[in-house]
């Protein structure tokens, strides 16, 4: 029996709202034989509370990624040439690193990134509400996207425009990908 060749694992991160998840879904769905994994689809073993896990040092360790490894080993008995991670910790976790192939790094104006966050989840929401979180982002939780920028951010191979069109990163990522073929 012939052996499957292992797939090349792109991992895409960005601060919330920085695009990884439209992105990652973009590229599972336009190229062929890939597929993708998404950290916010699991029930992650974890800090009870992400803004102490920041100021503690945010050590990715403290989450047990066991859930996602699972998925992603049996997505490795697939005929795949690619699988993407909307993952958030580069090459930082030791669960998942020694799996990564190229570590992307969306840079979103942290600007662009809360409004695009306030759109996907407080679209129903009052202007008071949306005025409460706002706030809450101002006062408190800038700090988990400063801390993202700082230690994921320099961990990453390649850095990306989070301005541009989806299609653009798409191919700026492909383009770099193919050369891991």
């Amino acid at each position: 029996m012939k052996e499957l060749k292992k797939p090349i694992t792109i991992a895409i991160a960005s601060v919330s709202g920085g695009g990884k998840t439209a992105l990652v879904t973009h590229l599972a769905t336009h190229i062929n034989h890939a597929k993708a994994l998404f950290f916010d689809d699991y029930d992650l073993d974890g800090p009870e509370d992400v803004l102490e896990w920041v100021d503690r040092g945010a050590n990715p360790h403290e989450w047990d990624l066991r859930p996602i490894v699972r998925d992603f080993e049996e997505l490795l008995e697939q005929p795949l040439d690619y699988i993407f991670l909307d993952y958030p910790f580069a090459y930082q976790h030791a669960q998942m690193k020694k799996f990564i192939d190229l570590a992307v790094f969306i840079e979103t104006p942290l600007d662009l990134a809360l409004a695009r966050r306030i759109n996907r989840d407080f679209h129903e929401s009052t202007g008071d509400e949306i005025v409460i979180q706002v706030n809450h982002y101002a006062s408190q939780g800038r700090r988990a996207y400063i801390n993202m920028l700082e230690t994921i951010q320099p961990n990453s191979d390649l850095l990306v425009d989070g301005t541009l069109a989806v299609e653009v990163l798409a191919d700026q990522i492909m383009t770099k990908g193919r050369r891991l073929l």
